[in-house]
C-alpha cells in the first residue's frame, strides 16, 4: 500500500517542524540558564530553516551564550553578533 507523503514535505511541515525546534532551542537555553535576549529570542522564533535551528540546538548544548549558539565555525564568540 503506497502513503502520499507528500505533507512531510509541505512547507507547512516545515513550518511546524522549525518552530518545534525552536522552542526546544529556547527550552535547553533556558534550563542550561543562558540568557536569550528578547532580540536572540526573536531570531530564533522567526528562523524558519529547522537545519540551522538544528545547528543551533547542538552547539547551544556546550554553549555558555546565544553569541557561541550563533558563532559560525571559526568564529569565537565574543565576534559573533
Amino acid at each position: 500500500m503506497a502513503f502520499d507523503l507528500s505533507f512531510f514535505q509541505s512547507q507547512t511541515a516545515q513550518q511546524l517542524r522549525a518552530e518545534g525546534r525552536a522552542k526546544d532551542l529556547l527550552l535547553l537555553l533556558g534550563h542550561r540558564g543562558v540568557e536569550v535576549s528578547e532580540e536572540d529570542r526573536e531570531r530564533i522564533v522567526g528562523c524558519g530553516d529547522p537545519d540551522v535551528l538544528g545547528l543551533w540546538f547542538r552547539k547551544a548544548l556546550t554553549a555558555t551564550s546565544t553569541a557561541e549558539v550563533f558563532a559560525s565555525d571559526g568564529e569565537s564568540g565574543a565576534d559573533a553578533g
